[in-house]
């Protein structure tokens, strides 16, 4: 009986320690959209997240932890999607456009926010590994859609750059324009 008490006490510890690490990781999004990358401190994730800075650093011990969090979490999602694509039986660049299309709608903020710490990435190596997270996966992706390396890097190519496009035109993308700059990429 007390083994089951330390146990569901530990799981609760755990939980709650998830929530608020996302907490935390939200918060740190929310403040690269507001005011770059480079106004991302403890302080301020710690302010937009209603906490102390302490528990900012208890949780991200470094800067740089916080960073590779906050991309990591953005990046997650977009790696499942793609996984999903190569795995699915659909049109893959059409999933791609679609994907690409919907950086320029309601997820804009974290599209934002992922660019924005994507090319922090410069300026701090441990953000690098993370932030080539995307070409990564488009490059697996184009190399289910075709075996030639110079396609397949024309098609990352040409997804970042739409995607860019979409952000500094404040979207909304047309889907069979996308999907067609995309084919015309792995076509060449």
């Amino acid at each position: 009986m007390v083994d089951d008490d330390l146990d569901e006490h530990v799981d609760g510890r755990r939980v709650r320690g998830e929530k608020r690490r996302a907490e935390i990781i939200d918060a740190t999004l929310a403040v690269v959209t507001r005011d770059g990358a480079a106004g991302v401190t403890h302080r301020t994730v710690a302010k937009q997240a209603g906490i102390t800075t302490s528990l900012s650093t208890y949780y991200f011990t470094t800067l740089d932890d916080l960073l590779v969090a906050a991309l990591t979490s953005v990046a997650d999602g977009y790696t499942a999607r793609i996984q999903g694509l190569i795995d699915g039986d659909g049109d893959k660049l059409t999933g791609l456009a679609e994907l690409i299309a919907e950086s320029g709608g309601p997820g804009r903020d974290r599209a934002l926010a992922e660019r924005e710490l994507a090319t922090m990435a410069a300026r701090r190596p441990a953000l690098r590994p993370v932030a080539r997270r995307w070409r990564d996966n488009i490059a697996e992706l184009g190399a289910t859609l075709t075996e030639d390396p110079q396609a397949v890097a024309a098609l990352v190519a040409a997804s970042d750059g739409l995607c860019t496009a979409i952000l500094l035109d404040n979207g909304p993308a047309d889907i069979d324009h996308l999907r067609a700059v995309l084919h015309r990429a792995v076509a060449s």
